[in-house]
Order: structure tokens, then C-alpha cells, then sequence
């Protein structure tokens, strides 16, 4: 049976939207009944196989065997108005806006749980914890900065539990990640005489390791606290890149190579609470700081070219996310939720915004609900609107940006995210 979910799992993978949902390009989607409450007690709640990724310690809450199947819609709007974008010789950049550089995805979710006594608990988990997707029109007015953006990553994520005590339990999981990257822009030739655009594309993927783990303490019955981590990951990203509309002699500058990218994903630490008011009403909090200061540059390096390294600087700051929410439940067959979180963003300065990472502050809103079918099924869906804080982005029109261009504007936009889960326990 697992296998045949694997299957059907890795199957939505060509369809994954990898944009910053959460900080910087990290993914928080990887389960449904916490979405409700908009991650709020992600950490503490335990409430389905999902704690394999934000607390594996949440595994000795789960005394059956279990397996839950999620599934994410994401809905991105993301429009930018230019407003004075020039070259290094101060004529302007030419093209539109871009159109919506928000692509519709889906971000699939599956994990199995079991007991092995009343001490000792077992899972592994699937899921896709960092990613990004933006894609431009191809004569807009950035497209020498970017036109696609796409990063998507497969983490499989065994973890194992102990309980130590009736109030302690610990938690430890391995993260065996695989990255692969597609970034594609125009090319500005006008400084060989060419008034024709050029087009590269880059390809590159990789394999890494990380870890995670967790506690868990329940200091009474209906209270439980939870701390969690997930270790950096390092990609070294390796591929290739093309080049289209290259004219001779520009072929012998631009063509076919081998390229290779450091990729620094971040270290996170969760601070979560779990607390029933009564037999109806739960409350849950949430605190996650995210290490995105790793994250300085991405320095592409090529083979044999001689251009020189295509470099995006970004500096990136840590920064943190908080969120509280609410269940009731009046009947055993129905939960209700609802959540709110504000996720800060970690671009510290608008120069170092790029197109591809169009990011910025957002606040969530969320809503949720979960229904037991029978003694062995339940289901869960979950809504959650994200409000965008308008962005701006200021590219110098020389230095590192000069063979791209001064790019100068600002972002608005939206997400919208639907998303449904099958549980079944055995």
C-alpha cells in the first residue's frame, strides 16, 4: 500500500509551485489539519503523521498505525509596475510589466506512522520543505534579471520517537533532499551592436542530507509544549546551460556549458503551545525563527565560459514567524479552525530584492475544519488567504547589476491556498 501512495505522491511533483509562501523560498505547507490554525501549535499539536516534520517528538501521540495523504492548491498573484528601470548608459529599459508572475501548483504531502510499543513510534514522511516558482513575460521589462524561476525539492524524512516519561517525549528524523533548479533570461547584446535579445537557460539539481528533532512536555493532560529544529541543508547544484538567438560571433562567447551553484538552505527552530480550555475549545501558539542569513549569494559558475560568474546577491536576514489559533469542537465527528500568522520577510534592503524572489511581510488568515467518516477515516480541508505587504525592488543600473539593468518598480499580490487530507488509521 505505501508504495502505491508513493507512487501516486510523486506523480504531483511536475506540478509543485515553489514560491515564498513562507520566509524566503521555505515551504510551511506540509500538512492540512495545522493549516486551519495557520501553524499555530505546529510543533505541540500532533494531531496527524504532519509532526514528522515540525516535531518528530509528536510521533507517541499518534497509538495507532496511520496514514494521512494531503494536498495543497496554491492560487499566487504577483504583479509588478514599473516605474523608471534604465540601463547603465541611462536609457531606459524597454517592455511591460510582466504580466501575473504567480504560477497555480500543487504541493503534495504524505506520511506514515506507527507504534512499535508503548515506548518506541516509527514514521517517514514526504513532503517538499523549500521552493520556488515565478515566471514573467519574455519581453518584459526585467527580463534580463529573470523571466522563469523553478526549485523544487523531494525530501523524504524517516523519524523515530521514544517516550520517555508520561510528560517527555524525544523525537530524531533524517532528511534525505533532492533540489533541482530551472532558471531562464533574456541576454542584453547591445553593447556588441545586436539589438536582437539573446536567451539562456539553466538547469542543475543535487542530492543533500540534513536532520530534525524535537521535545515534547506535557505538563498536564490537556497542555503541551513543544520545541523543534530542522538543520541547514547545503545543495551544490550541478547541470547545465543553453543559449538561443546567438549570433556569430557572439556563439564563440555563448554556448553550451557545464554550470554549478551553492545553494544554503537555512537551520529552523519552532517554539509551539498546546492548551484545551475545555472539552470544546483549544488554543495553540507558534514562534518559528528561520537562520535565512546563510543565505548571501547565489553564484553561478560556469565551466569554460568566460563571462565571469553570474552573481545574485541577496543578504538575507533571520527573521520570524508567529501565529495563534483556535479549534472547537462541539460533536466527535467535527473540528472547526481558524488561525491567523504574520511571516516576515528576509530581504533586508529593496536593492537586494530580486524578481525571481519577489519577496516581502505577509499575514495569513485561515480557516479549517476536519470530519471523522468512521472509526478508521477522517478528513480535513483547509483554507488560507495571504495578504502581501507591497514590495519594491531598486536594482542599480551599474556594478554587479549592470549587464542587466537598473530595474525599478514594485510588487503587489496575493495567495490563495485550498487544501484537502484523507487520514486513515489502522
Amino acid at each position: 500500500m505505501f508504495l502505491s501512495l508513493f507512487l501516486i505522491f510523486l506523480s504531483f511533483f511536475p506540478f509543485l509551485v515553489l514560491k515564498a509562501y513562507g520566509a524566503g523560498i521555505a515551504i510551511y505547507e506540509q500538512g492540512v489539519s495545522g493549516l486551519g490554525n495557520a501553524y499555530a501549535g505546529a510543533a505541540a499539536s500532533a494531531e496527524d503523521g504532519s509532526t514528522i516534520f515540525y516535531n518528530p517528538a509528536g510521533l507517541t501521540k499518534l497509538t495507532k498505525p496511520e496514514i494521512s495523504l494531503g494536498t495543497h492548491v496554491i492560487i499566487p498573484t504577483a504583479h509588478f509596475k514599473n516605474t523608471g528601470s534604465i540601463k547603465a548608459d541611462k536609457t531606459p529599459l524597454t517592455g511591460n510589466n510582466g504580466g501575473d508572475a504567480g504560477v497555480i501548483g500543487i504541493v503534495p504531502n504524505l506520511y506514515v506512522s506507527t507504534p512499535i510499543n508503548e515506548k518506541f513510534f516509527l514514521g517517514i514522511g514526504i513532503n517538499s520543505p523549500f521552493g520556488l516558482q515565478t515566471e514573467y513575460d519574455k519581453n518584459w521589462v526585467g527580463r534580463y534579471h529573470a523571466i522563469k524561476s523553478k526549485l523544487i525539492t523531494i525530501n523524504l524524512n524517516p523519524a523515530m520517537a521514544y517516550k520517555l516519561n508520561s510528560k517527555v517525549s524525544l523525537g530524531l528524523g533524517a532528511n534525505f533532499q533532492r533540489a533541482e533548479a530551472e532558471i531562464t533570461n533574456a541576454i542584453d547584446f547591445t553593447k556588441y551592436g545586436i539589438t536582437q535579445d539573446g536567451f539562456a537557460r539553466l538547469k542543475g539539481d543535487d542530492w543533500s542530507f540534513g536532520w530534525n528533532a524535537g521535545i515534547l512536555y506535557e505538563p498536564s493532560e490537556n497542555t503541551r509544549l513543544g520545541v523543534a529544529y530542522r538543520s541547514k541543508i547545503t545543495h551544490q547544484l550541478k547541470g547545465k546551460v543553453k543559449f538561443e538567438n546567438i549570433s556569430f560571433p557572439l556563439s564563440s562567447i555563448f554556448h553550451k556549458d557545464n554550470v554549478k551553484a551553492r545553494l544554503d538552505l537555512p537551520p529552523m527552530l519552532s517554539f509551539s503551545g498546546f492548551h484545551k480550555l475545555n472539552s470544546k475549545w483549544t488554543v495553540l501558539a507558534d514562534i518559528t525563527w528561520t537562520s535565512w542569513s546563510r543565505f548571501e549569494e547565489l553564484r553561478i559558475k560556469y565551466d569554460t565560459l568566460t563571462i565571469g560568474d553570474t552573481v545574485i546577491t541577496t543578504k538575507w536576514k533571520d527573521c520570524f514567524r508567529y501565529s495563534i489559533g483556535l479549534s472547537y469542537q462541539p460533536t466527535y465527528k467535527w473540528v472547526f479552525r481558524s488561525g491567523i500568522a504574520y511571516d516576515e520577510t528576509p530581504i533586508a534592503f529593496d536593492k537586494h530584492r530580486t524578481p525571481r524572489i519577489p519577496d516581502t511581510d505577509r499575514f495569513w488568515i485561515a480557516l479549517g475544519l476536519g470530519y471523522t467518516l468512521s472509526e478508521k477515516l477522517k478528513f480535513d480541508l483547509g483554507y488560507v488567504h495571504i495578504f502581501f505587504k507591497k514590495s519594491y525592488i531598486d536594482k542599480d543600473p551599474v556594478g554587479e547589476d549592470e549587464r542587466r539593468g537598473g530595474l525599478k518598480g514594485y510588487y503587489r499580490g496575493h495567495v490563495d491556498i485550498i487544501s484537502a487530507q484523507l487520514r486513515y488509521s489502522f
